[in-house]
């Protein structure tokens, strides 16, 4: 569910400038390249039944040869200028002081800086904040001001050398006379940036229409006076009215329960955490005054909106801009490098290296003062059991989650957090509310879990404890109330495909590691005195997507058979580039022989977009759909655990569409040959019967045709040879008709499609083919989700549990995970082994955020500089079982299941479980993160 920024205004004031006045032009404007580094796979890197023994970076990464945007100088890049300069900023450390400037005497006149920035610049040069609100207001603190966040930048120091750059740098850290401040004043953070409300009753049974709920009606916002949110009167006049009626209804039946219902009140805390990308933020930038033109090598998770912000920030400014050229080697952030306000910073620095490239990278210290955070989540919670069923009657929570001092995500990570707090459980009548908070602490954005790991964290602790109180295994209560198919979710909407939580419990239940915990508890606590032990268990389902994902994809073949995949999607650490090709070859019958991702240079694709895809109403959306070239949004970032199933989706369907209208019909081609119309005469040969696997073509007892003769009779007959498809979804897929020449009438799930014609076409038909060797095929019918899915908050699930087994030492109060198992359903998996990575690390930083990791808010936080690895723990090998934890996947139902997004939900479970297992262990429940050794001495004390 996170919605990414309206990009409509920017996009306007971008086009004064003449960079972009649409994405469609920006996408002609600007052009990005993801570096791939060689040595590229052998012709080995594929097993006879077409899934990969390697990753497609794996030689690169295992020879030291893969490099990151971090591994990157100026004199790397083809066409650059070989000389380097450097850029450090300096930062507030105080918030309730005004800045009143920056004092480098500790700096020799050699150690001087070759150009200082300051907000004054920023405004004397007409450079405007990028989306003001979600990147804040300004760059940098103005003088006589205070600081909006804690380590907000006041200056940038530009050097011409490494040198003498390193030089100061050293000498300026640690420094606290270098930022001036003058006298106290009031705080300048911003005001709290949203409340949102879920409220929920069904109609007595789960399948029947439900009397109020966000997907029926709406989603319930407020404003704020002072830090409370002022929800609207319960009333019938409006939908949100109608709205607070039903949460006060829920409330009254909550203060009426009976003896013969358990109402368990309890709060939680979950902490703010760094997500410790081992890539820090970093970029390099070179504006050239000559050409105007501004070239990018950039760490970042979304290229295309750094693209389009960049445009919107020197629109006004006395930088001409006519292209920028952005490359992107490959990253990993896990969320942090996704909209983070770092790569302006960068451009900033480019802009003012008066002419030479200029490269801005964090140290560690610097990434902890600035990089975004996983939010701080407050959470008063209440669960309402029936004691004789087990069943759950009610559910409340009223969520608090802390952005700091600028707005990013925060809101959409509030909301997401508060839809997700159900969990994997059916609630007949549920009020979820949040209020997203601003503070001077660090900016918090879209890290792993998105608030999901905070809000099912607490709810799974709380299940637990219900359990507990009602003598109920606790297993056993869950599936009481397991979510079922069909069911709807908090929101009213009903998940997309089957709810496998039931088979996924009743294995857990089943598992030693559960079924013998009361025994081996016993046996091990009287072998290990002052050791004690314990099993517990976590589950959850995670959202995967943003109710607004696009993406494009591009398929061809030449003459010989070889085919190219071009796709925006590109490698943050996930497998993505391995996986999308992969999923080539599923369809085709071979990967792809040559690839090219983050590609945003899509000419063929000449789109509109006013990027406000959840916020358009629907009789604007219906007159702009007239448009045969307009899409409610042009492309995603990599973030939201999106890449297998939406860019997948994209690259699917691109294939899919490659066959019905050049595999298909030149298959029939050659199959016709001969006298009588060839071996396919006698036969019905139908479309569905079509295969291709290892290479070959074959149907219905056909002979196979390898797949370079298919091709090559695709290019002689002039087929379609190239396919580029844009998709949309909206908790729903978007589809289209087009009538495509020589080929007829097609229905897909995309929203446009750009076709390329082969060698043997006639003039005519090559004529069309204006864009770049490409027709832009105009839909001749769209049929895109309703706006109010909006309202279904998501409905694509990914479920995991897990069992974890601990101890904890009674006299230091320390856990050891002695081992953990955890069951998932990810539908089919495109490459396992990738899978497999992606449950061992999110388990590991899991483990990390329950027992170990956490950042204080304020003061003595990370904005104060001083924070690194010395003080903040990351669990390490042994702190996650390394060579004693197990995972299974459930078996896909059919062979034609999607992949599900599983980057996030595989951290959360263990989050849980390990809580659930200290309680098993020593008695004692902790509502506070982490559970850190000192709180268990404590409660033991």
């Amino acid at each position: 569910m996170k919605a990414p920024i309206s990009r409509r205004k920017l996009l306007m004031s971008a086009a004064a400038a003449g960079v972009a006045v649409k994405i469609s032009y920006l996408a002609t404007a600007a052009k990005a390249d993801l570096i791939e580094t060689p040595p590229r796979p052998g012709a080995d890197w594929l097993k006879p039944t077409g899934k990969p023994k390697y990753r497609l970076d794996a030689i690169a990464k295992v020879t030291g040869q893969k490099t990151f945007t971090r591994d990157y100088r100026a004199r790397d890049l083809a066409g650059w200028p070989t000389q380097q300069s450097h850029a450090l900023m300096l930062h507030a450390t105080k918030v309730d002081r005004t800045f009143e400037g920056i004092d480098l005497r500790v700096l020799k006149d050699d150690l001087r800086p070759d150009r200082v920035v300051l907000h004054e610049d920023l405004v004397a040069d007409g450079i405007e904040i990028p989306v003001p609100g979600f990147y804040g207001d300004v760059f940098f603190v103005p003088k006589g001001q205070t600081a909006r966040l804690l380590g907000q930048p006041v200056a940038m120091l530009i050097y011409h050398d490494f040198a003498r750059y390193d030089a100061a740098k050293r000498m300026l850290r640690f420094d606290d006379s270098i930022v001036r401040f003058g006298d106290k004043a009031p705080l300048s953070t911003p005001a709290h940036y949203g409340a949102a409300r879920y409220v929920r009753i069904d109609g007595g049974d789960p399948s029947a229409n439900d009397q109020y709920s966000p997907f029926k009606e709406t989603t319930i916002f407020t404003g704020f006076k002072g830090d409370d949110p002022q929800w609207p009167v319960a009333g019938d006049d409006t939908a949100m009215a109608r709205g607070m009626l039903a949460a006060a209804q829920i409330e009254k039946d909550i203060a009426a329960a009976g003896d013969d219902k358990l109402v368990l009140r309890r709060s939680y805390f979950s902490q703010s955490t760094d997500a410790s990308a081992m890539e820090a933020d970093n970029g390099n930038v070179w504006y050239d005054p000559a050409t105007q033109i501004l070239h990018a090598m950039m760490a970042t998770q979304s290229p295309y909106e750094v693209a389009g912000v960049t445009a919107h920030m020197v629109s006004k400014s006395k930088f001409p801009l006519k292209q920028i050229d952005l490359r992107l080697g490959y990253t990993v952030g896990y969320g942090t490098k996704d909209h983070s306000i770092f790569p302006f910073y960068c451009v900033l620095a480019g802009l003012y290296g008066d002419g030479r490239p200029v490269r801005l990278a964090n140290d560690r210290y610097e990434q902890f003062q600035m990089a975004l955070k996983r939010h701080a989540f407050w959470m008063d919670n209440v669960l309402v059991v029936d004691r004789k069923t087990g069943q759950f009657q009610a559910m409340t929570g009223r969520f608090k989650n802390d952005g700091g001092g600028r707005q990013n995500f925060s809101v959409e990570v509030g909301t997401v957090g508060a839809t997700a707090a159900q969990s994997i459980y059916y609630l007949p009548k549920s009020d979820f509310s949040v209020a997203i908070l601003a503070s001077r602490a660090v900016d918090a954005g879209s890290t792993r879990g998105y608030g999901t790991l905070q809000s099912m964290s607490a709810t799974e602790m709380m299940v637990d404890e219900a359990a507990e109180l009602l003598k109920i295994d606790a297993i056993d209560l869950r599936l009481k109330n397991a979510f079922r198919t069909g069911m709807k979710n908090t929101q009213g909407a009903i998940p997309s495909g089957a709810m496998r939580h039931e088979e996924i419990l009743r294995k857990a239940k089943q598992h030693p590691l559960w079924a013998n915990r009361q025994q081996k508890k016993v046996a091990y606590e009287a072998a290990n005195p002052g050791k004690k032990y314990g099993i517990g268990y976590g589950h959850v389902q995670k959202d995967y997507g943003t109710g607004a994902e696009s993406a494009l994809v591009a398929i061809e073949f030449d003459t010989q058979g070889r085919l190219k995949l071009s796709h925006v999607a590109h490698e943050i650490g996930t497998g993505a580039t391995t996986s999308q090709a992969i999923m080539v070859g599923d369809i085709l019958g071979r990967a792809p022989d040559e690839t090219e991702f983050g590609k945003i240079l899509w000419p063929q694709m000449p789109l509109e977009t006013t990027d406000e895809p959840y916020t358009m109403a629907q009789a604007d959306e219906d007159e702009r759909k007239k448009n045969p070239r307009w899409t409610p949004t042009f492309t995603s970032p990599m973030s939201a655990s999106n890449s297998v199933y939406y860019l997948g989706h994209a690259t699917r369907e691109a294939a899919r569409a490659l066959v019905d209208l050049a595999i298909w019909p030149a298959a029939r081609s050659l199959w016709s040959q001969g006298v009588g119309g060839g071996q396919i005469a006698p036969e019905s040969v139908r479309r569905d019967e079509l295969r291709l696997a290892q290479g070959a073509i074959n149907a219905a007892g056909m002979q196979p045709l390898p797949f370079a003769a298919v091709a090559a009779e695709a290019h002689r007959l002039g087929l379609v040879t190239g396919v580029t498809v844009h998709t949309f979804n909206r908790w729903q897929w978007a589809e289209a008709e087009f009538d495509v020449e020589g080929a007829g009438h097609h229905r897909f799930a995309i929203d446009a499609l750009a076709v390329k014609y082969g060698d043997g076409a006639a003039p005519e038909r090559k004529a069309l083919m204006t864009l770049e060797g490409w027709q832009f095929v105009e839909r001749a019918a769209v049929f895109y989700p309703p706006t109010q899915r909006n309202n279904a908050g998501v409905t694509y699930y990914a479920p995991m549990a897990s069992l974890a087994e601990i101890v904890v030492d009674t006299a230091t109060g320390s856990v050891s995970v002695l081992s953990h198992h955890s069951i998932y359903d990810c539908g089919t998996q495109i490459v396992p082994e990738l899978v497999s990575g992606q449950v061992q690390g999110a388990l590991a930083m899991g483990i990390g955020h329950v027992l170990k990791e956490y950042l204080p808010l304020y003061e003595d936080g990370p904005g104060d500089g001083t924070w690194n690895w010395n003080r903040y723990e990351l669990p390490t090998a042994k702190d996650v079982a390394v060579w004693s934890q197990t995972s299974e996947s459930l078996p896909p139902l059919s062979d034609t299941d999607p992949p599900k997004g599983m980057a996030e939900v595989v951290m959360i479970a263990i989050v849980p479980a390990i809580a659930n297992a200290v309680a098993h262990a020593i008695g004692k429940r902790f509502y506070s993160l982490p559970i850190t050794a000192e709180k268990i001495r404590e409660a033991l004390a």
